[in-house]
């Protein structure tokens, strides 16, 4: 038994000394299978970047580049080429095995690529070609440019160069042929050197000059012109220039500028878009690539607007261009496209000297008017200042928009002139009622013109507004002096001897007193019949000439009332005049009745 225990007790100690080799035989087993799983999954990269499947070798060769299959296997193919590139860095020998197919897949698809993408470019030159259409397909296949670029920098400049000359000279014939045809339909008749505010109306033209406006009063009003800046006309759609030719349309100049500069604007903005976007291009390098495909065309523009410019002496015109091109740079700049803020900045420097330098001649021709030479007297509003008013509400109500000190500044050096012309115009009435009735048309008549368009706050109807109101003052004392004069002149002596406390000094001038109320009681009705008669026959404007009859009425009114005032001063409390006073209320109940109903 002993003998039996003690040898199984020996197979026991083996037993241990066996698993522990075990476990050491497992430990290394463990470590040599992770050392190879790590092999393996950097060999099976390798090997599957490596590999080039047949696959991709067949689509590259002989798949149609606009399939979705060949773009997937350009991904693929421009992974391969980076790869191997990356390996080669590392002399990784496995490279030079594959480098061969690689480089001939790369050239197979380039040349396909490049035949793909120049046939879309050639296709932009055929005639009514809308080159929008195939622009979008390009765009699809943007990563086309992309592989390009990366593999074979020669294809990719050719192409842009390609696209660059072709895109510069279909936008540079479209625009000229556009401009051109848009000009066949403007109107006849253009303002120039001699339709100025300051002109007569009788003046002549020269023998060669230009067909005449029929009236130069157009020249300076605003009319419906205006409309061109609300953002439906400013962004609505372009002319056609054959159809309004058809129709026997006519535009003025600033429509043919809006539609020419609208066409401009989108295209320009599309462009710069699709360059951005396919030839990866962005800030300064984005704008130099624009002005490569578009300057040729904005220095035809700039050179055809400078020509047109040089002969224009229509100031609204030139003016409603200005606010066109501020509003479209307005538009650019939210629209986050800098692209064409250069070529606005060229056009304003063309406009806003020839619009000053057009209301400065303005300004002279006012300055250097002859009111001898103007024809006829006539109390009624002048057409000079017809033409100012209409031509400054003009300016004003444009204005409004985009503020320009500049401007308001030649407006005020205007608006100088033409209160010294309508002065120096009343000055040849013999009469001060007729200048006064002169003066007062014209003032209202501005007024009245600027209102509807100016803001109430601007500060040509605030001149305009207090000229009227002292004139108007004038003209009621003028208004009331012949057949009132003798009891106004009383009153006015009576209150300034009242203040100094003489009064006494009146008593004497009872025959006076007497002949001035019996003379107001017997006349007063026919004179203020007769008053009103005048002034609704001297004042152009109904609503002006009731607010002066009215203004009279009161004056007299408040002259009767000091007149009552002063008879009821204890020096004159004796006077047997004093009962036929009329009743201050009763007069007041009279003259309404005197006063005219809208």
């Amino acid at each position: 038994m002993e003998g039996m225990l003690s040898g199984f007790q020996s197979d026991l100690s083996s037993i241990s000394s066996e698993i522990q080799t075990l476990q050491q035989q497992s430990v290394s087993m463990n470590v040599r299978l992770k050392n190879r799983q790590a092999v393996r999954s950097h060999l099976s990269q390798l090997v599957d970047e490596l590999v080039v499947p047949a696959a991709m070798i067949s689509t590259v060769l002989d798949s149609p580049v606009t399939d979705q299959e060949f773009l997937e296997q350009l991904h693929e193919l421009n992974n391969k080429i980076n790869f191997t590139k990356e390996l080669s860095f590392r002399e990784t020998l496995a490279c030079n095995d594959i480098q061969d197919i690689v480089d001939r897949l790369k050239i197979k698809a380039v040349s396909k690529i490049r035949e793909f993408i120049l046939q879309k470019i050639y296709s932009f030159r055929k005639p009514m070609t809308n080159y929008q259409i195939p622009q979008n397909t390009l765009l699809k296949y943007r990563f086309f440019y992309q592989f390009l670029l990366a593999n074979e920098r020669t294809v990719a400049k050719e192409i842009r160069d390609e696209y660059v000359d072709t895109m510069s000279k279909i936008y540079y014939s479209y625009f000229k042929s556009y401009s051109g045809r848009l000009l066949k339909v403007q109107y006849e008749e253009v303002a120039d050197k001699d339709d100025l505010m300051g002109v007569e109306d009788t003046a002549k033209k020269g023998f060669f000059s230009k067909p005449s406006l029929k009236s130069r009063n157009t020249i300076f009003t605003l009319g419906q012109r205006g409309a061109l800046l609300s953002p439906a006309e400013l962004e609505g759609p372009i002319l056609i220039p054959h159809t309004a030719q058809r129709g026997d349309s006519r535009y003025p100049y600033e429509s043919l500028f809006r539609s020419q500069h609208y066409a401009l604007l989108d295209n320009g903005c599309r462009e710069f878009l699709f360059i951005s976007d396919f030839f990866m291009v962005t800030g300064n390098s984005g704008l130099d690539l624009f002005n490569s495909i578009m300057g040729k065309t904005l220095s035809m523009l700039l050179k055809s607007m400078s020509s047109y410019v040089a002969d224009c002496f229509d100031s609204i015109a030139v003016f409603l261009c200005i606010h066109i091109l501020l509003r479209y740079r307005a538009i650019t700049t939210k629209r986050g496209l800098p692209a064409l803020d250069r070529y606005w900045e060229a056009v304003l420097e063309l406009l806003w000297p020839r619009f000053e330098l057009i209301l400065e001649m303005n300004i002279h021709s006012i300055r250097n008017t002859d009111p001898q030479k103007l024809g006829l007297l006539d109390t009624r509003p002048h057409y000079i200042t017809r033409r100012y008013a209409e031509f400054s509400s003009a300016i004003v109500s444009i204005n409004q928009t985009f503020p320009n000190e500049r401007t308001h500044t030649l407006l005020a050096q205007l608006q100088v002139e033409v209160e010294n012309f309508v002065l120096k115009m009343a000055a040849e009435f013999p009469s001060r009622r007729d200048q006064l009735i002169f003066l007062i048309n014209n003032y209202d008549m501005m007024l009245s013109v600027l209102m509807e368009r100016a803001a109430d706050d601007s500060k040509e109807v605030e001149g305009f507004q207090q000229l009227l109101l002292a004139r108007t003052q004038e003209f009621i004392e003028e208004l009331l002096s012949p057949p009132f004069g003798g009891m106004i002149s009383f009153v006015k002596e009576a209150e300034v001897l009242m203040e100094r406390g003489q009064l006494e000094r009146l008593k004497n001038d009872e025959a006076r007193i007497n002949q001035l109320v019996r003379g107001f009681s017997s006349s007063w009705k026919h004179s203020v019949e007769a008053m009103s008669q005048e002034v609704m026959r001297s004042f152009t404007n109904f609503k002006n000439g009731t607010s002066i009859i009215q203004g009279a009425l009161t004056q007299l009114i408040q002259y009767y009332h000091g007149f009552h005032k002063v008879l009821n001063q204890p020096a004159f409390r004796s006077l047997g005049a004093r009962s036929e006073l009329i009743n201050l209320h009763h007069l007041m109940v009279e003259v309404k009745k005197h006063k005219p109903n809208f």
